[in-house]
C-alpha cells in the first residue's frame, strides 16, 4: 500500500476547504438538476451541508444564507430524537425543531449509508412551493398559528430500507395541492444525499478515513480562528441599533427590533433584548433564523476566504430572550419570519456595526425578499398549480463601488425564474420585467436599482404578497441617500389599485399584479456640481 503524500498545514487546510466544499456543491447540482419545480430547478432555493458524527457542520454550501445557521439546528434535533440508521433518511420541517418555515423540508442521511455507527451525516434543505395549509403556496400573510400554514413534520423517517416509506409519503402527499411535483422534489432531495455519500466515499478511498477525520476537525478549528481574528479588529464598546418591520400581516402596526453588539477583549455578544414580543401574524421568526442572519453578517465582513462551518458559529454569542418576534414560541405562525424578519436582522446588525466599522459597512440593500405565491386550477391542463418566487431589488452602495441592480441580497441567494420557464409551467404571463431607473439612493456611489415585475393571470388565480420596505426605503450610509421604497398594485382595466406590502388577493383572468422592489441606499455625499 502506498503511503499518503504529505503537505504543509496551509495546503492541507485549503485542500480540505475545497474538497468538502465540492461535496456539498455536488449535492446541490444533483438536487437542482433532478428537481421538478421551478422554485428549486430555476431559482435554486435549496442548501446542502456535511456534518461530522457529532452533528457539527463541516461544510455548508454557498446556497441559501437563511439556511446557514438553521440547518445545523435541524440536524442536531434529528440526531437527538430520530437518528437515521442504515438505509434511512429523516425528514423535518418543524420550525420549532430546527426548521425555518414549513415549506423548507430538511432531509438527513447517515454516511456510510449501511453503517451501524455513521462517521458523517449529509443533509439538504429545499423550499417546496406548497406544503398545504390555508393558502396555495403556504406563504400567505395573515395566518395566526403554525397549524394554518401546512403539514408539520417533526423528525420522521421518510426513507426506510433505501426507499421512501409508502405510508408516510401518502400521508404527506395527501395534504398538499401539487402531490406529483412534491414527490418529484422529495426524490430529488434523496438523490442529492446519495450523491453526497458517493463523493464522500470517493474522498475517503483516496485520502483514508483517518486523514479525512483530521481534516474535518481542523477545518472547523481553522474557521473559528479566522472569525476570532476578525473580531479583534472591532473596537471595544457597545453598539446599538433599532429597525422596524412594517406590520405582521394582521395589523399594520410597526414591530421594533433592537440589538446591542458588545465587544470586550476580542469576544462578541449580539443581544436582541428589547425586541418586541411575538405577534399575532406570521412575521415571527424562530431562534434558528435569527442566528442564521447574525452568522451571515459576520461571514460577509470577514475578508479572508473562510470555510463556512461550525467554527464560524462558536465564536459568536447570540442572546435571544424567549418569546420575542425573533425567538417565537409555539404555536406562533412563522412563514414570513424566515424571509422578512431575517432580512431586517441583517440590516439591524450591520447598522449597529456601522458605528464601530464605518468604512466597512455598506448602505442598506433592498431589505426584503418580496415573496410572491400563486395558486389555483390551471385552465390549460386541469389540476392544481402552485408557485413561489422572490423578486430581486437594489444592492446598497459601498465605499468602493455602486450597488448592483436587480439582484437578490441579504438572506436570499436565489436567482430569478426565467420568463420562459414560468410561463411554460403556469397559467401566468409576465407582461413586464425591467429595472426601476433612479430607484437607487444618491451619493458618491449610487445604490442599485430595484425591479418592476408584472404578472397577468390567464385563469382565476389566488395570489399573495409578503414584502416589506413599502413605508421606509433602505437607508444610505455616510451621507448617501435613501433607496426608493417598494410598492405593489392590482391592475384592472388599466387602473392601478395600491396593495399593502402583505396582501392576499384573487386575480381574475386578464387582471395583473405589478410589483416594484426597493432600490439600494447610496454611499457617501454626492460631489457638488460647479
Amino acid at each position: 500500500m502506498k503511503s499518503s503524500p504529505r503537505w504543509s498545514p496551509a495546503v492541507e487546510r485549503e485542500m480540505a476547504r475545497r474538497l468538502f466544499g465540492s461535496i456539498v456543491e455536488g449535492m446541490g447540482t444533483v438536487l437542482m438538476r433532478s428537481a421538478f419545480s421551478p422554485n428549486i430547478k430555476e431559482r435554486r432555493d435549496y442548501s446542502c451541508a456535511l456534518f461530522d458524527a457529532r452533528g457539527r457542520a463541516v461544510a455548508v454550501g454557498d446556497h441559501m444564507p437563511v439556511h446557514l445557521g438553521s440547518m445545523p439546528a435541524a440536524v442536531r434535533q434529528v440526531l437527538r430524537s430520530v437518528p437515521p440508521a442504515a438505509g434511512e433518511m429523516v425528514a423535518v420541517n418543524d420550525p420549532y425543531s430546527g426548521g425555518t418555515h414549513l415549506p423548507d423540508i430538511t432531509l438527513v442521511a447517515p454516511y456510510p449509508a449501511r453503517a451501524r455507527r455513521p462517521r458523517y451525516y449529509l443533509a439538504n434543505r429545499a423550499h417546496h412551493s406548497d406544503i398545504g395549509g390555508a393558502h396555495p403556496g403556504s406563504m400567505a400573510p395573515g395566518s395566526r398559528e403554525i397549524y394554518e400554514e401546512g403539514i408539520i413534520l417533526p423528525p420522521v423517517r421518510l426513507v426506510r430500507h433505501d426507499e421512501p416509506d409508502p405510508d408516510l409519503l401518502r400521508l404527506l402527499l395527501a395534504n398538499v395541492r401539487t402531490p406529483r411535483e412534491r414527490e418529484a422534489d422529495l426524490r430529488a432531495q434523496i438523490a442529492a444525499n446519495r450523491e453526497g455519500g458517493r463523493l464522500l466515499q470517493e474522498m475517503e478511498q483516496r485520502l483514508g478515513r483517518a486523514r479525512l477525520a483530521a481534516w474535518s476537525f481542523d477545518t472547523i478549528r481553522h474557521a473559528g480562528r479566522i472569525v476570532r481574528s476578525f473580531l479583534r479588529e472591532i473596537p471595544e464598546g457597545s453598539y446599538r441599533a433599532t429597525e422596524v418591520l412594517e406590520g405582521d400581516g394582521v395589523t399594520a402596526d410597526p414591530i421594533r427590533l433592537k440589538v446591542c453588539v458588545r465587544m470586550h477583549r476580542g469576544s462578541i455578544q449580539v443581544d436582541f433584548g428589547g425586541t418586541d414580543p411575538q405577534v399575532r401574524g406570521n412575521i415571527n421568526a424562530v431562534e434558528a433564523i435569527t442566528r442564521s442572519a447574525v452568522y451571515f453578517v459576520f461571514r460577509c465582513l470577514v475578508r479572508e476566504e473562510i470555510p463556512f462551518n461550525e467554527g464560524c458559529f462558536d465564536a459568536i454569542e447570540v442572546r435571544l430572550p424567549p418569546g420575542t418576534v425573533l425567538s417565537a414560541r409555539r404555536p406562533a405562525a412563522v412563514a414570513g419570519g424566515n424571509v422578512e424578519a431575517s432580512q431586517r436582522v441583517v440590516d439591524l446588525v450591520l447598522k449597529a456595526l456601522a458605528r464601530a466599522l464605518p468604512g466597512r459597512i455598506p448602505a442598506q440593500s433592498s431589505g426584503t425578499m418580496t415573496n410572491l405565491t400563486f395558486g389555483g386550477v390551471d385552465p390549460r391542463r386541469g389540476g392544481s398549480f402552485t408557485y413561489y418566487e422572490t423578486v430581486g431589488g437594489g444592492m446598497g452602495a459601498s465605499k468602493l463601488r455602486a450597488g448592483l441592480s436587480g439582484v437578490h441580497t441579504g438572506m436570499t441567494n436565489s436567482l430569478n425564474t426565467p420568463i420562459e420557464a414560468l410561463e411554460q409551467a403556469l397559467p401566468i404571463r409576465v407582461t413586464r420585467y425591467a429595472l426601476r431607473p433612479g430607484s437607487g439612493g444618491k451619493g458618491l456611489h449610487r445604490g442599485g436599482s430595484g425591479v418592476v415585475r408584472e404578472f397577468e393571470a390567464l385563469g382565476e388565480t389566488q395570489a399573495a404578497l409578503f414584502a416589506d420596505r413599502h413605508r421606509h426605503g433602505p437607508a444610505g450610509r455616510q451621507g448617501g441617500g435613501e433607496g426608493a421604497r417598494g410598492g405593489a398594485w392590482r391592475v384592472r382595466g388599466g387602473k392601478l389599485a395600491p396593495l399593502e406590502s402583505k396582501s392576499r388577493l384573487t386575480l381574475r383572468p386578464g387582471e395583473r399584479l405589478r410589483i416594484a422592489t426597493p432600490g439600494g441606499g447610496g454611499w457617501g455625499k454626492a460631489p457638488r456640481r460647479i
